[in-house]
């Protein structure tokens, strides 16, 4: 190219090779054209000095080269090299304004070997710069679609896949288990990151990506790629089992027979391609416990209890059923709470039975000790739900009464004696904090109540400094009888980081995190 370019100025042959370098890239012509514009500016300075600013242009239809020594217009000059005074100006341009630019032409120049040489590499720095732009323009909007490509060399951390137009890289991590590729093997992969880097533009590709399932149902299903059948939540131990929950838009058309085709044809040839991953076709549905059920499919479930605040879900199955439910290294279990968003615990009826017994039989003895109650009042009380004495203080009188058995003077009582024994516990409770020396702003931390206060002054947080200081998971494991989810602790934590000042309520932090550096110190200080 560079003897092309120092024979070529001012000849339609610069064009032709422009045209022939933009069809090789697949970038625009006018890129290239550009890029030979940098190259003799580079070139022009090296012979009239680099203190000047020297524009090239070259003409689109003739090839013709114009040379240009910028001045900008100024006031006072400071520099003369690139500035001239505006009385000068205007005595060549009486149009002229400070700000403005005059253009002195330059001689066209012939480029010398070492020139031609420096012009080769600014035109091919150029070139790359703009190829590297198209391919990521091209690329960035195509995340979530599968490609297909060549192998063209395979390492350690991954694989180089030729895409024709572009490489990719499909780290090790994004293969599935046990796969194995050579060089020039045809691979199918999922784009699931586009990215800038110094090198270029990196498009990574995954294998084991939920989207990589759903995308290859909607190429094998025509009701799905249709929109007719709806995929609205993949789940995946990539090859070994996979979970897709479906849901179809016409009621005459069934999703999960859809996807499975006839014989079985449309889903094997997804688990083909996936190297045998089981897969289990369930249908979707809007009532979280229907869901959790058929998530949990092939196990066979007896009930199922929701915390929707937590979002925990308990699942009582058949004894015989557990193991299925679980599956091998608790595999079905985690790939339906991963399908369903929903934490789930599975016991066996049998254990659900005894922990209900127990639960029972402590509450009856709880009722029976400290409300002075016999023990059929106290069955009673359970039978209707009341496991706590705080149940039974903040109860209404007529709910108490409607038990069969009672009256309103019974509940009267059991609400009096119940409200005299939190009386009695908070006291004892106070007693406690002033003789561990619990702090006044932790007492008065109203995310917490007196009797978890307490228990965090018996294990040593003392402060509302304290408190603050744990991660959400020290938090957890202090109080592990309040069941706190990670994300209950964690808005605990920042409750009591808010109201110290150590940071704003509209500030972003890491829930599990530690204090931010400083505040730390400034509370042991």
């Amino acid at each position: 190219m560079a003897s092309d370019l120092s024979t070529a100025l001012g000849r339609p042959e610069l064009l032709r090779i422009a045209d022939a370098v933009a069809q090789e890239k697949g970038i625009p012509m006018d890129a290239v054209i550009r890029a030979m514009e940098q190259a003799i500016q580079t070139a022009a300075r090296r012979k009239y000095g680099h203190e000047h600013e020297i524009l090239a242009e070259i003409d689109r239809r003739t090839g013709e080269v114009r040379l240009w020594r910028v001045l900008h217009v100024v006031e006072e000059v400071t520099d003369p090299d690139r500035e001239i005074g505006l009385g000068e100006a205007r005595a060549r341009n009486p149009l002229a304004q400070p700000g403005d630019r005059i253009l002195d032409p330059l001689p066209p120049i012939e480029l010398g070997r070492i020139a031609a040489q420096s012009a080769k590499q600014v035109i091919v720095q150029r070139v790359r710069e703009a190829e590297r732009e198209r391919i990521y323009e091209e690329f960035k909007d195509r995340v979530g679609e599968i490609v297909v490509g060549e192998v063209k060399r395979v390492e350690r951390g991954g694989i180089l896949v030729d895409l024709g137009r572009a490489e990719a890289w499909l780290p090790r991590e994004e293969m599935i288990p046990r796969e194995t590729f050579r060089v020039k093997d045809r691979i199918r992969a999922y784009i699931f990151d586009v990215r800038k880097d110094a090198r270029g533009p990196m498009i990574l590709l995954s294998r084991t990506h939920p989207g990589f399932l759903r995308k290859l149902f909607e190429q094998e299903v025509p009701e799905v790629y249709d929109g007719i059948v709806e995929i609205k939540a993949v789940a995946r131990d990539p090859g070994s089992r996979a979970k897709m929950a479906v849901v179809s838009h016409d009621s005459s058309i069934d999703p999960v027979g859809a996807c499975v085709g006839m014989r079985g044809s449309r889903v094997q040839a997804v688990v083909q391609e996936l190297r045998g991953e089981k897969i289990d076709i369930i249908p979707w549905s809007p009532d979280p416990a229907t869901f959790v059920v058929n998530a949990l499919t092939p196990a066979e479930v007896s009930k199922v209890v929701l915390d929707p605040e937590a979002r925990k879900v308990q699942v009582v199955v058949p004894d015989e059923q557990l193991n299925i439910a679980i599956g091998r290294r608790g595999q079905n279990v985690r790939l339906a709470a991963q399908l369903t968003g929903w934490d789930i615990d599975i016991v066996g009826e049998s254990e659900e039975a005894e922990r209900r017994a127990r639960e029972t039989q402590e509450a009856i003895d709880l009722f029976m000790r400290e409300l002075d109650v016999d023990e059929m009042i106290a069955r009673l009380l359970v039978t209707e739900g009341y496991y706590a004495i705080e149940d039974v203080a903040y109860a209404e009188i007529d709910e108490l009464a409607a038990i069969e058995g009672f009256d309103e003077e019974i509940a009267q009582a059991l609400k009096e004696r119940a409200l005299e024994w939190l009386e009695r516990r908070d006291e004892e409770l106070r007693e406690e904090a002033d003789r561990l020396g619990v702090g006044a702003d932790l007492l008065s931390f109203e995310e917490l109540d007196l009797a978890s206060i307490v228990e965090l002054a018996r294990k040593g947080v003392k402060t509302l400094e304290d408190l603050a200081g744990l991660a959400s998971d020290e938090l957890r494991e202090l109080l592990p009888e309040l069941e706190l989810t990670e994300q209950e602790a964690a808005r605990i934590i920042l409750v009591a980081r808010e109201k110290l000042g150590w940071i704003r309520p509209e500030e972003e932090e890491e829930p599990a995190g530690k204090p931010p550096a400083g505040e730390e110190a400034a509370g042991e200080a």
